[in-house]
């Protein structure tokens, strides 16, 4: 396992994968935009969650931040041209209106999850209350934002979390915030981790839910205490070379 991680934990990982987004990036702003709604479209295969991301950031002139705060109404006819999958203008919409209420208040995107006060399950709860606080938020825009009060694995919330929040040297994650500790972080579960751990008899739950997030992420603990999501690199890889060896 630690073999795996020091050979994806490195910067060739970078271009292969969504977090290659946010990576173009050096405004801390335009790093949390862009890697929250990277996060919230990865589903499918990264060659086409990449594609798509890129397509999105065009569109927002590859200044997402700026964007947000100073879009007009002409500006946002073009990104209604945006599309992946069920996310849908609506969505589009809601979370520009979202990020732009926010960044309005706080600096940065991290404020929203109160970690100063809150564990990461609560932490994630409260944010999906923040986050469809608004009385003109979609219903339909739920789908794409995970709380662990459904039992949701929330893999694509645990995923950016990932990437805010470890640091180390080896510049694939960012490690901006500091409000959460590398040692409170959870796994983002995802078919290929969920597979792989179930195989290597890290995992003993037969249901991807949050239940099964904090058995594995307990068992990644054993391992290293101060850092268990790292081995998101080992799990996934393993799962996605099972299912095509070239794909990595």
């Amino acid at each position: 396992m630690d073999e795996r991680v020091d050979h994806y934990n490195t910067p060739n990982f970078i271009d292969l994968d969504p977090i290659s987004i946010p990576h173009r990036f050096s405004k801390l702003q335009d790093v949390e935009i862009s890697a929250f709604w990277v996060a919230m479209l990865s589903w499918g295969q990264r060659v086409t969650i990449i594609n798509k991301a890129n397509e999105l950031m065009n569109l927002m002139d590859n200044a997402p931040y700026d964007f947000i705060i100073n879009h007009t109404d002409s500006d946002l006819k073009h990104v209604l041209k945006f599309k992946h999958r069920t996310f849908q203008p609506t969505d589009t919409l809601y979370f520009i209106d979202f990020f732009k209420r926010h960044y309005q208040q706080y600096n940065s995107l991290e404020s929203a999850f109160r970690f100063d006060q809150f564990e990461v399950k609560e932490a994630l709860k409260n944010f999906h209350e923040y986050f469809f606080s608004s009385e003109n938020a979609p219903k339909r825009t739920r789908k794409h934002v995970a709380t662990p009060l459904r039992q949701s694995s929330c893999k694509r919330l645990n995923m950016f979390l990932r990437w805010m929040v470890r640091k180390d040297n080896n510049g694939v994650d960012f490690g901006h915030w500091t409000s959460l500790s590398p040692s409170q972080l959870m796994i983002p579960l995802d078919i290929h981790v969920y597979n792989v751990a179930r195989e290597l008899k890290l995992l003993r739950r037969s249901k991807a839910d949050w239940t099964s997030v904090v058995e594995l992420t307990n068992a990644l603990k054993k391992f290293d205490p101060d850092d268990p999501v790292k081995y998101d690199f080992a799990l996934f890889s393993i799962g996605v070379e099972k299912r095509d060896p070239k794909s990595l």
